[in-house]
């Protein structure tokens, strides 16, 4: 029998672990599975995060800024409407609203606390 991959589950830097907690939960909707001392493992359908509590970079580079996900979903602008009033309380630069890619997905982007970038995206029809 060969072994089947299920799931890609990125590990999300963060300098302050309830912060970033928050945020997967209060603005993107994740549940807390589990916590730890400097680690938090969050789900959403059949998406999840796990966090890592990290020392401060030296330079005071935000932990997030080189680390980016994908996440795919089914209706992207159902998603993007009910994300809205959460996503409406973050600074609007951390924001993108629904647009079309040019290699057929449409995507919202998300800024998380420390700087990493997470992806929405789906498919477009046609």
């Amino acid at each position: 029998m060969s072994a089947t991959l299920i799931q890609v589950t990125p590990f999300v830097l963060c300098a302050d672990l309830e912060r970033q907690i928050g945020f997967y939960r209060d603005i993107l909707g994740f549940t807390l599975g589990f916590q730890a001392e400097n680690y938090a493992f969050l789900r959403r359908d059949g998406a999840a995060v796990r966090l890592l509590e990290c020392p401060p970079r030296p330079d005071g580079t935000p932990l997030g800024h080189e680390h980016s996900f994908y996440i795919d979903v089914e209706d992207l602008d159902g998603l993007f409407q009910q994300l809205k009033p959460q996503l409406d309380q973050l600074p609007p630069e951390r924001v993108r609203a629904p647009f079309d890619q040019p290699y057929g997905q449409r995507e919202f982007h998300v800024l998380d606390e420390d700087g990493a970038l997470v992806f929405f995206g789906a498919a477009i029809a046609g």
